[in-house]
C-alpha cells in the first residue's frame, strides 16, 4: 500500500472556459480533497496556466487528473508530491540561494 499523499502541486493548461473557480471546485470535490489553492499563472490568445496546490488526508491524483480533464485542462507537470503520515516542507539548500 502507498502512503497517502498530503499536497499535490499541479502546472495545469487549461481554455480560458470554463474559469478557474471551476477548477478549483472540481478539484476540491475529489477523494481525499481537504483544501485547493488555484493561481493564475499567465494567460495568452487560447489558454491559461495554473498552479493549483492541493491538499488533504489521502488526495487521489487520478482523480484530480480526471477532474481536471473533464474540464478541458490537461496537467503539463506535478510539481510537488508530499506523501506520508504529515506534511514536510522543503529545506533551503544552498543551490537555492
Amino acid at each position: 500500500m502507498s502512503p497517502p499523499i498530503r499536497r499535490l502541486v499541479l502546472d495545469v493548461l487549461k481554455p480560458h472556459e470554463p474559469d478557474i473557480l471551476a477548477f478549483a471546485d472540481a478539484a476540491a470535490d475529489c477523494a481525499g480533497v481537504d483544501a485547493v489553492n488555484v493561481d493564475l499563472v499567465e494567460t495568452d490568445r487560447e489558454v491559461q496556466n495554473l498552479k493549483l496546490t492541493i491538499e488533504g488526508d489521502d488526495v487521489d491524483a487520478t482523480a484530480v487528473e480526471a477532474a481536471i480533464g473533464d474540464l478541458g485542462g490537461t496537467v503539463h507537470s506535478i510539481d510537488q508530491v508530499v506523501c506520508g503520515d504529515r506534511l514536510v516542507e522543503q529545506s533551503g539548500t544552498p543551490q537555492d540561494r
